[in-house]
């Protein structure tokens, strides 16, 4: 069974231009990252195979990162960016997917000043042409975009979705609800599903398994074996902690939650959902 990190970025600054996230003062992440810099991490992980996430709303990213994926064996798929609210929005994303690495899409709705914006039907046309060509449809959102985010999912039951980062919770604060229950809601749609990513840049100081259990028991709750997969926001990562450390808190976190997982649904959470879902 592959190991499979379901969520990492690369970017170059000098392509990205001047003034293109992520800026100076997060000094950590301030530098270009590529598949040089991950391949070692990931061999003392023993993590085989990857997703490359979009970080940029801009469909040039997108075709670079999929210039990336050819050139490199454990990139399995890409997921990139098109404007869904286009009128051409769904000719763009035909034309994308003809390259077969390419295996989702993001518009990155954390930063919209619409909360709302995902909800309009405006960007029927492009989910319909995504669940037509079996596309993942990855949602990076805040918890106050979890209504609206469930209003689109229903409206598109045979779009499949990822909430990525597990929607962002308030770890830092402590706080389970109302994101809980608004995980929940989406969660009863069976063609949701969710990523264990992103959490300990969300807790602060609160990053120890004791501190973030209760939302991964939350999400093995909610989504279970099947619809739950593991991912490093590698990168990102480096502003909480490191890749092999991150890897080994999961599969702790995983472990403890009640039921006791099986070594196969943990093998699941570490690789085959991901490799099912994006069709690696």
């Amino acid at each position: 069974m592959r190991t499979v990190d379901a969520h990492q970025h690369f970017w170059s600054l000098a392509a990205r231009g001047e003034g293109a996230w992520p800026p100076p003062a997060l000094a950590a992440i301030h530098r270009d990252f590529g598949p040089a810099d991950l391949a070692p991490l990931l061999a003392a992980a023993g993590v085989d195979a990857t997703v490359l996430v979009q970080t940029l709303p801009a469909l040039a990213e997108t075709r670079w990162m999929l210039d990336v994926a050819r050139a490199t064996p454990f990139v399995a798929g890409v997921v990139g960016w098109v404007d869904f609210q286009a009128p051409d929005a769904p000719a763009t994303i035909e034309a994308l997917a003809r390259d077969p690495l390419l295996k989702g899409l993001r518009p990155m709705l954390q930063d919209l000043p619409d909360d709302a914006w995902i909800a309009d039907p405006a960007t029927a046309p492009a989910a319909e042409a995504m669940a037509r060509l079996g596309l993942v449809f990855d949602a990076l959102v805040l918890p106050r975009q979890l209504a609206p985010l469930h209003a689109f999912a229903a409206r598109h039951p045979a779009l499949a979705i990822v909430i990525d980062h597990a929607a962002k919770p308030f770890i830092a604060r402590g706080e389970l609800e109302p994101w809980r229950a608004d995980m929940a809601r989406l969660a009863a749609l069976p063609h949701v599903h969710c990523k264990l990513s992103g959490l300990l840049t969300e807790a602060g100081g609160r990053t120890t398994r004791a501190a973030l259990q209760p939302y991964a028991q939350a999400l093995w709750t909610l989504f279970g074996p099947r619809r739950l997969l593991w991912g490093s926001d590698w990168p990102v990562l480096r502003l909480a902690g490191d890749y092999a450390a991150w890897h080994a808190l999961a599969r702790e976190l995983v472990d403890a939650c009640e039921p006791r997982a099986s070594a196969a649904e943990r093998d699941a959470i570490f690789g085959a959902n991901a490799a099912a879902l994006y069709h690696l």
